[in-house]
């Protein structure tokens, strides 16, 4: 199960902008490469939408069916903003609806949370 958590105007390469709603999936415990400590994560995704702003609003809350991936990326480069270090990676996240093969929407990585 995934929720609906926010939204984001997004622009399209010809100029046009749309919607995206922001979803996240359920509460996972992940264990730090660096330290061996778990921490509290959430997966965090977007896809785009044909709403306007005040329905893409009192959608937040709503839960759906399905799961959000890890999908294998094109490497690119992040930066830590706690350290400062630039890492390579090679991921991102898609919402995959239950059921389905189908993978909607893909998100880089943009923050990382280190324990």
């Amino acid at each position: 199960m995934v929720q609906v958590t926010g939204f984001i105007e997004r622009t399209k390469k010809d100029g046009s902008t749309f919607i995206a709603l922001e979803i996240s999936g359920g509460l996972e415990l992940v264990q730090s490469g660096n330290t061996g400590r778990f921490y509290a994560t959430v997966k965090k995704t977007s896809i785009p939408s044909t709403f306007n702003e005040l329905v893409a609003k009192s959608l937040i809350g709503t839960q759906m069916p399905g799961n959000i991936v890890r999908v294998t990326v094109d490497p690119y480069n992040y930066l830590n903003k706690t350290t400062g270090e630039i890492i390579q990676l090679q991921h991102s996240y898609s919402y995959q609806p239950e059921g389905s093969m189908e993978l909607i929407g893909q998100t880089q990585v943009s923050e990382l949370e280190m324990a």
